[in-house]
């Protein structure tokens, strides 16, 4: 039989416990989520009936759409959830905010879910019990992209591929394991409020720098591939773009606050950046310099073709499109925030 967690037990001192609904608090951040909020709420409320005891928290940023009055018609069906306005509009405040305002006398672990996904059934008590039985700090998990539009789809056959992400573990990973970071899931509130939550200076990168302060605390971070989420990327070139930009201003906060340096992965979109700008001006004078671009250009065309192929659906010709368009974006956000640091 499971040891039950007393409330004075640290959950990395009891490595096989039992967690009850009361003592999670899971909560999803929306700024403008009308398209994908009620599906991710039934997604999370399906499975066993103790997860209508988990408290759900709305976190919205100050929507002007119809999120907030989804969810409130939603509250009839589903008694356990609630919205709280987050004032900051941001990820990163909404978890800090509800963790403080939300969080029960008995509730010891958040789970941290995400507007945009569609999640297996009983997810948020798998992800709670998998943080009790590893004693970790912190769960993340695997996420798989999917696609609803013909652009989405190309984001996301693409977006798990080394030339998309780079080959991240939590980008479609399949193995288990200790890792430095990865999409997050789920906390253990003691070490969550041991180091401050979330900075909530940050627009993006929240959770990699939130990592490395936990690495520096002695926290561990567990991948858990066995739980996996469905991701639906952005739909268009505008909306990829402003994303994976915030990306590269947030790492290079990370990289200004923390001294940390960039993965290989991480450096090929600023490369390929780089690259393909010196080799246009370069060509004015020296023609050859033209392949620079050109290459990299042909490399998005044939993983184009070749994702359309895979999937034999020409949605799979948005592939370079999109994978392009993430390079580019997170190069332009990082050399940006490095040169010209906002509010400096």
């Amino acid at each position: 039989m499971l040891d039950m967690i007393n409330a004075d037990t640290p959950l990395e001192s009891a490595p096989r416990a039992e967690v009850e609904p009361e003592m999670i608090l899971a909560v999803i951040p929306t700024l403008n989520e009308a398209r994908h909020i009620e599906t991710c709420i039934r997604s999370l409320m399906t499975g066993a009936t103790e997860l209508h005891r988990v408290p759900l928290t709305v976190a919205d940023g100050g929507s002007t759409d119809d999120t907030v009055n989804i969810v409130e018609g939603l509250k009839a069906e589903f008694p356990n959830l609630r919205v709280l306005h987050n004032p900051k509009k941001l990820q990163a405040a909404a978890l800090n905010l509800a963790a403080e305002e939300h969080a029960g006398a008995e509730a010891r672990i958040l789970v941290r879910c995400d507007a945009h996904s569609i999640y297996p059934e009983n997810f948020i008590l798998d992800v709670a019990r998998s943080l009790a039985v590893q004693g970790a700090a912190s769960l993340v998990i695997p996420m798989d992209a999917v696609g609803e539009t013909c652009f989405e789809k190309g984001n996301a056959w693409i977006v798990d591929t080394p030339l998309g992400s780079g080959g991240a573990a939590h980008r479609g990973g399949k193995a288990s394991g200790w890792v430095d970071h990865g999409h997050h899931a789920g906390f253990d509130l003691g070490w969550y409020r041991r180091i401050g939550g979330y900075d909530e200076s940050f627009s993006h990168n929240e959770d990699a720098e939130y990592d490395v302060r936990l690495g520096k605390a002695g926290g561990r971070v567990y991948l858990d591939a066995g739980i996996r989420i469905q991701y639906i990327p952005r739909g268009s070139v505008t909306r990829l773009w402003k994303q994976y930009a915030g990306y590269g201003r947030g790492r290079a906060k990370n990289v200004r606050k923390h001294g940390s340096r960039l993965k290989i992965r991480q450096t090929v979109p600023i490369l390929a950046m780089l690259g393909s700008l010196s080799g246009l001006l370069a060509s004015l004078v020296f023609w050859p310099a033209i392949l620079l671009p050109l290459g990299y250009v042909g490399i998005l065309c044939a993983a184009s073709v070749l994702v359309a192929l895979k999937h034999k659906s020409a949605c799979g010709l948005f592939a370079g499109l999109a994978a392009g368009t993430m390079h580019m974006s997170w190069a332009y956000g990082f050399l940006k925030e490095t040169i010209l640091p906002a509010g400096q």
